[in-house]
């Protein structure tokens, strides 16, 4: 896909995934001119894995434009994909290509190496030494050079340890005793694509996995209807909280300590039901704290508590953690302008940082808007906020000038002075 290149522009969307595509027509349609950069569906076709389901609910996986013209529905219709219960990887990936073809069909493919205040707002040096100025900013980079490596495992050669984000192909681990650390969405979903695979897999966890949407055969024809009565359109969190997370705005209004349990309770580790049948040739390890690990030759070796076992590599399903910093990409003086808590940025209203006119959306605005940013179902809500701050500088500056040519054409005339 050729760049389509810029030197300057009222905003720049940094990342071209779900929620950089739909902050990008959201403002477009708003009349204000937006640059975006990076490879549409970019972290999605490369750091996740090959055959992975999305969990979320087809009702809860479309990208935002104004009146949803370019809805998960509306891509069915055109012949995309077939609707069904359970979205694929490289279904979801050719539907946002689509969704990027239609509502932001100029993406500039270019990397962004550097974002530092300028005197008109930000300056955005490229990965091939071209530069672009921009008004306003918004991160979108999704779940990049985010992931969270234990500390146990931090010094310990990725060709023996690595994230599940490293991976778009499982099919590398044929043959091999595989151990899966962790025991999420990620790390059952990895479990289950490596056994399939024809890897020897074991699954470790600190405690049960916790498996949503399981009932039993006795109630669950009453559980189903209580389900579909109760259950938020997002399915983000348990009921009752599953509805505040609906609600962003008010979720931020919240005192932070009371707003990070509320996360923390929503974004419990657990796996969707359906994996589960997929489970038989997946030997589960429950219970276990990792004392150590080493190199053993051409292996790994895990220290447990109940004793050492090795393995021709661990697989690290242990998630994200999110810190701006790692991000690589904010110059020093602007990264410690940001108003942070552990990692994130504080957000006020539209997804804003302490930095004007610079925003942060979906993961990184989850520690003051709250779950729902997590998912692509927060997409609508960023894309109408960043939207709507935008919109209110720009209507200010308009009316900013529009007097000042008011003021001028009624102003009395000076009288000239004397010679």
């Amino acid at each position: 896909m050729p760049s389509v290149q810029a030197r300057n522009c009222e905003v720049a969307v940094i990342g071209a995934g779900p929620y950089g595509l739909s902050v990008a027509a959201h403002l477009r349609r708003a009349g204000v001119a937006t640059h975006v950069f990076g490879e549409p569906m970019g972290f999605w076709r490369h750091n996740m894995p090959n055959g992975m389901l999305i969990r979320s609910p087809w009702r809860a996986t479309h990208l935002s434009d104004p009146g949803s013209a370019f809805s998960l529905d509306a891509y069915v219709a055109s012949g995309g994909v077939d609707s069904g219960k359970h979205l694929t990887l490289a279904n979801l990936v050719a539907y946002g290509e689509w969704f990027q073809r239609h509502a932001v069909p100029d993406v500039d493919t270019r990397a962004v190496r550097l974002i530092d205040t300028a005197s008109n707002g930000f300056r955005l040096e490229l990965a091939d030494g071209d530069s672009v100025s921009a008004e306003r900013v918004v991160v979108a980079t999704g779940l990049l050079n985010q992931e969270y490596r234990p500390a146990v495992f931090q010094d310990l050669p990725r060709a023996l340890v690595s994230h599940t984000s490293a991976h778009a192909d499982l099919s590398a681990f044929r043959g091999k005793q595989v151990a899966v650390i962790g025991r999420g969405q990620s790390a059952c979903e990895s479990a289950a694509l490596l056994a399939e695979a024809g890897a020897t897999v074991e699954i470790i966890s600190h405690g049960p996995i916790h498996w949503l949407g399981i009932s039993n055969a006795a109630t669950a024809t009453l559980q189903r209807r209580l389900r579909k009565l109760l259950t938020a359109p997002s399915e983000v969190g348990p009921f009752p909280l599953s509805w505040l997370v609906e609600v962003p705005g008010l979720v931020r209004l919240l005192p932070p300590d009371i707003r990070g349990e509320f996360a923390r309770r929503c974004l419990k580790a657990g796996a969707t039901g359906w994996l589960r049948p997929r489970f038989a040739n997946v030997a589960c390890n429950p219970g276990r704290a990792i004392m150590g690990a080493r190199v053993l030759g051409e292996r790994i070796a895990l220290d447990l508590d109940n004793g050492a076992r090795t393995f021709d590599h661990v697989l690290l399903g242990t998630g994200y953690r999110i810190d701006i910093a790692r991000l690589g990409i904010l110059a020093p003086q602007l990264l410690e302008a940001i108003a942070r808590a552990e990692g994130s940025p504080l957000l006020g209203p539209g997804l804003e940082s302490s930095v004007p006119k610079l925003h942060f959306v979906g993961c990184y605005a989850v520690k003051s808007f709250g779950p729902l940013l997590r998912f692509i179902a927060g997409a609508p809500y960023a894309a109408r906020a960043v939207t709507g701050a935008a919109r209110r500088r720009l209507t200010s500056k308009s009316n900013l000038v529009q007097a000042e040519r008011l003021f001028g054409a009624i102003a009395p005339v000076q009288p000239a002075e004397p010679q």
